[in-house]
């Protein structure tokens, strides 16, 4: 049994999510104590009880300790499975820290795998589903799986009802990568999103990005606009959003995205995302500041050594280190200062 310490470092969530993940993922149990213990409301939330419970089911795991405000967990795996997992987060719970929990052991499931998942698409202190598709998906499948996100329907901060379709194929062994710099920018996308709200918000954040884009590149912007009218909106509550992401003449990606609020203009919330996308390219590194964490368990299972450039090292990004380190022993170089740039050697197997 390893024991994990949750109140390490930041002692937030992301311990918890990638403890569990390799631990499902590696098939070894683990015991998690003071389970965000800095937080104003330590233990467990119920989206992270929803990311334990749906992993757990993958490996059939005995679990302990679960249930709100729960600051301890015991996670034992017993077996590996496959096939089709239903879960219902409840209200707006993020879909993409579900995801971000159950998809490492998923890419080395014994068979294919497919998640039918319910709750928030967009919602704050969370990566969009639009960002998991466009960029996280882009980069892990460099590494062998294949992952496609097909998002039915968005949910919203406080009433949810997102609905997301992933489907899996997985791989006995993760390849590594070698991803320093980012390389030419070739071009910029994106897709910016209002439900519940007239179709100028969507337009308004779209403007905005690209007009801020425009003052530092001159490159092929294309930014969808998604919109729904009052007869074909379906979701349950109003929102907006917009994912952008920069492509490079070698095919890699930079992220950045920015969620819509109340009293908050359109044109702010879409020049925010620019403004983190410029910042983001000026660096030259090739993982931006989201994903940098995200990757980390992935390239701590794959079978030898990958570099990455990351344009900012983020206390998420030092964690899930630490956390990999705890779990599976992993060798890892950090060049570089926390909110700097820098390149992180991470040796796997």
């Amino acid at each position: 049994m390893i024991e994990i310490d949750g109140s390490h470092g930041e002692g937030g969530g992301q311990i918890l999510r990638t403890a569990i993940s390799l631990a499902a993922l590696t098939m070894r149990g683990v015991r998690i104590t003071d389970i965000r213990s800095g937080r104003p409301k330590p233990g467990l939330k119920r989206q992270h009880m929803a990311g334990i419970e749906l992993t757990g089911k993958m490996v059939d795991a005995t679990i302990e300790g679960l249930e709100l405000g729960s600051t301890e967990i015991t996670f034992i795996p017993r077996e590996r499975k496959a096939g089709t997992f239903y879960f219902d987060v409840g209200t707006a719970g993020s879909i993409s820290l579900m995801l971000q929990a159950v998809l490492p052991a998923a890419v080395m499931a014994p068979e294919s795998v497919e998640f039918h998942l319910r709750g928030g698409t967009d919602v704050k202190w969370s990566p969009p589903i639009d960002y998991l598709q466009e960029v996280f998906v882009e980069i892990v499948q460099q590494l062998g799986p294949e992952i496609k996100i097909e998002q039915k329907k968005r949910g919203h901060y406080p009433k949810g009802g997102g609905e997301v379709i992933c489907h899996v194929s997985p791989v006995q062994i993760l390849k590594t990568v070698t991803l320093v710099d980012f390389g030419e920018l070739d071009r910029i996308e994106g897709l910016s999103h209002c439900v519940k709200l007239p179709h100028h918000v969507a337009e308004r954040q779209a403007k905005a990005a690209e007009s801020t884009i425009r003052e530092s590149y001159n490159v092929p912007v294309d930014i969808k606009v998604e919109s729904y009218t009052r007869e074909m909106d379906k979701h349950l509550g109003p929102g907006s959003g917009i994912v952008l992401w920069a492509v490079s003449t070698t095919g890699n990606r930079l992220g950045a995205d920015s969620l819509g609020e109340k009293g908050v203009p359109a044109e702010r919330v879409g020049s925010k995302a620019a403004e983190q996308l410029v910042n983001e390219l000026r660096t030259g590194k090739a993982i931006d500041s989201h994903l940098c964490d995200m990757i980390v368990p992935y390239l701590a299972i794959a079978q030898g050594e990958s570099t990455i450039g990351i344009t900012e090292i983020t206390s998420h990004l030092i964690t899930n280190l630490w956390t990999t380190r705890q779990l599976l022993g992993t060798y890892y170089e950090l060049e570089g200062e926390v909110g700097q740039s820098g390149i992180v050697h991470i040796r796997g197997g």
